[in-house]
């Protein structure tokens, strides 16, 4: 890439589907300081072209079995992007845009460039709906990437030897960062699948001897919909980690699959509101402790229930809901605290917005997660609901402006 012009603080799209080459290519654009934005490969037409381009891409590199939706756009793009395919079986032709042909080319040595990366220069982009609009590239820095897999192995008490299953899109912070990060950091094996089977989750861990499963919205629901079968326990499983496991199925699909422990969890990828449940309580997202809140300096504060601004008192600050109450959970922003920094998006409006100040103190800020949580009397957090104009479906935030954008375009069509 160095070769090719690219240098530290340039942007170059990632649209593949889930394989090795896939983590490969953006570690080692890394290493000279080129920043990946990891383009979801499901996205077509113009939500592809806007993921494109809210984060400056100069370059994109697209797996072959995508290029027919590359070709779909090619018109709509900057005139000076550099776009290069990357293919599993050897490329027909040489024409200069195989990555294939240009890492045959490459020498073996590793990069001298001209200016190394940081601690806080920029890893990735990881796009996300949040609660709003469009997806919005949101800011990975190394040290972001290491604290968020880091902290979370920490957490759920994650081991070296344990070996990960995910079937989850390497694009998101799920998999790109809890999971990947894993191997990245601790030397961990893990074992990816190009996409999610509801039939083959369980066959796959087992398969593969993995410890440590991953899932995430609605996975669990289809897994439990498939028929019983007498090998469902066969596996060396003690852990399964993720978020969006639903309190009504949570103890069926336990005791059927025999899953020892669950550490469902709770955050965003742009977001320092992230908890997590370390003691396997039934349903709980995370915990925070009622005695010493300061350790972990996030709250659940009131709003108002038709457009979810925040409350305030006499003094213009925010108030905390009881236990019991349902509120929106918000986390304070410290800037010279990797844990409590809230780097935002590319875009500066989009990061303002997701801002609240003067929450307790005046002249203080907070991260406004936009999701509303409840606490019971110990601590211990629960997920309510979603605001905003975003809904999950099959484990993606999917933008109600989007789908109003593309039935709009069907009804013009008529």
């Amino acid at each position: 890439m160095l070769e090719r012009g690219f240098k530290k603080g340039d942007v170059v799209g990632l649209l593949m589907e889930n394989r090795p080459e896939f983590v490969a290519t953006w570690l080692g654009m890394s290493k000279v300081g080129i920043v990946s934005a990891l383009i979801n490969y499901n996205q077509r037409l113009v939500s592809l072209v806007h993921s494109i381009k809210v984060a400056n891409c100069m370059g994109l590199i697209y797996g072959s079995e995508l290029t027919s939706d590359i070709e779909d756009i090619k018109n709509d793009l900057d005139k000076d992007i550099k776009l290069f395919r990357w293919s599993s079986t050897p490329p027909p032709t040489n024409d200069g845009t195989y990555l294939n042909h240009i890492l045959d080319k490459s020498s073996p040595s590793a990069p001298n460039p001209p200016e190394k990366p940081g601690y806080n220069d920029k890893l990735l982009y990881i796009y996300t709906s949040g609660t709003t609009g469009y997806p919005k590239a949101a800011i990975i820095t190394n040290v972001r990437y290491i604290f968020i897999a880091g902290a979370y192995a920490y957490q759920v008490g994650l081991k070296y030897s344990d070996r990960f299953y995910t079937p989850l899109p390497l694009y998101h912070t799920a998999a790109g960062i809890m999971c990947i990060g894993q191997s990245l950091l601790y030397g961990c094996t893990t074992v990816i699948r190009k996409k999610f089977s509801a039939s083959g989750y369980f066959q796959d861990i087992s398969k593969y001897n993995c410890t440590a499963g991953q899932y995430i919205g609605e996975m669990c629901r289809y897994i439990l919909a498939t028929p019983p079968k007498a090998d469902d326990t066969n596996h060396k499983l003690r852990i399964i980690f993720g978020n969006g496991l639903k309190p009504q199925i949570w103890k069926e699909f336990v005791s059927r699959f025999n899953v020892p422990r669950v550490a469902e969890f709770y955050g965003s990828t742009e977001g320092n509101a992230n908890i997590a449940n370390t003691d396997n309580t039934f349903g709980a997202i995370g915990f925070v402790s009622r005695l010493i809140p300061s350790i972990y300096p996030i709250s659940i504060i009131r709003v108002n229930p038709e457009t979810c601004e925040p409350i305030r008192n006499a003094e213009g600050l925010c108030t905390r809901c009881n236990p019991g109450e349902p509120g929106v959970i918000v986390g304070k922003i410290i800037s010279t605290n990797p844990s409590r920094q809230f780097l935002g998006y590319v875009n500066n409006e989009e990061s303002e917005k997701k801002v609240v100040r003067d929450v307790f103190d005046k002249g203080d800020a907070a991260f406004l997660s936009g999701d509303l949580l409840v606490a019971d009397e110990w601590g211990y957090l629960y997920f309510k609901d979603r605001t905003g104009d975003t809904f999950r479906w099959k484990g993606e935030n999917v933008s109600t402006a989007e789908v109003e954008g593309v039935v709009s375009n069907i009804a013009g069509y008529r």
